[in-house]
């Protein structure tokens, strides 16, 4: 693991912590599987806040499940946040666990914060793998094919696939590196069945509507997770919404060129005022 912040082995999973006062944030990775993502958006607040970054758990003897992550992430917010209402700052899957939590433990954050929220519903899907299916240019379909067909290591082929999808999801990137430290495809495979389960089942996301602490989405205009389907699937259920659209920017506001600053901005501005008037 990285040295770029503090490692704890207190709780279940690992934990990374970035800054030494201010409020707390805890800042839940995507994938899921691809722990370490959020090490730039960590080291973006640090100054300001004291950043918790849990690398959830891997894949193991048990399927994992929802359940299991928002465990883990109480066991965090027990051992880690005790006495304390940390804001939750989830990137794509992170953000889906992150109002899963919430809805299990309504009293246990202050606020969340959604970066590139993924999906609740098939037209959502749908959409997203068209907008993808549209900027996949022969160059990266020869890449694509070239990797499902060399690449036998799953974990090593969610990586690159990983890699190659930051390009297809990016407007214009600083870089193409997610900062992705352990990739883990079983993991990847497994959480993403219980959710479509739970979605299937109409758990998710009418069991949001036991939220009600102020929640911001953060979508970037060229994030082909289509930000309006999203919001239009999660507002019924979700009383303090608020949406900000970040222009020129992808998947992944940190890393673009344009959007990186107004993305910190908005965040950390949010985040001070308490959930408060994003702009």
């Amino acid at each position: 693991m990285s040295d770029s912040g503090r490692e704890h082995d207190r709780c279940s999973i690992p934990v990374r912590e970035y800054g030494a006062s201010g409020p707390l944030v805890i800042a839940l990775h995507g994938g899921p599987g691809a722990a370490g993502s959020m090490a730039a958006v960590a080291r973006g607040l640090a100054d300001s806040f004291r950043v918790l970054e849990p690398f959830q758990r891997g894949s193991g003897e048990d399927p994992l499940t929802v359940a299991r992550h928002v465990a883990d992430l109480h066991a965090v917010m027990e051992s880690r946040a005790a006495g304390t209402r940390p804001a939750l700052v989830g990137h794509s899957w992170g953000a889906m666990l992150a109002l899963a939590y919430a809805a299990s433990h309504p009293q246990a954050a202050s606020r969340l914060v959604l970066i590139g929220c993924g999906t609740f519903d098939r037209a959502a899907r749908e959409r997203l793998e068209s907008i993808r299916a549209e900027r996949m240019n022969p160059e990266r379909r020869r890449r694509l094919v070239q990797l499902e067909r060399d690449v036998r290591d799953p974990d090593l082929r969610m990586r690159r696939f990983g890699e190659l999808f930051l390009e297809v999801d990016s407007c214009d990137p600083v870089s193409t590196d997610a900062g992705v430290e352990v990739c883990d495809a079983r993991a990847n495979a497994e959480t993403w069945s219980d959710m479509l389960r739970l979605q299937q089942q109409g758990l998710y996301p009418a069991a949001f509507g036991a939220i009600d602490v102020p929640v911001l989405m953060l979508h970037g205009t060229f994030d082909p997770h289509p930000g309006e389907l999203i919001h239009r699937s999660l507002a019924p259920h979700l009383r303090r919404l608020e949406y900000v659209a970040l222009d020129r920017c992808g998947h992944y506001p940190w890393l673009e060129k344009v959007a990186r600053e107004e993305f910190f901005q908005v965040l950390r501005g949010w985040l001070g005022r308490g959930g408060h008037a994003a702009r």
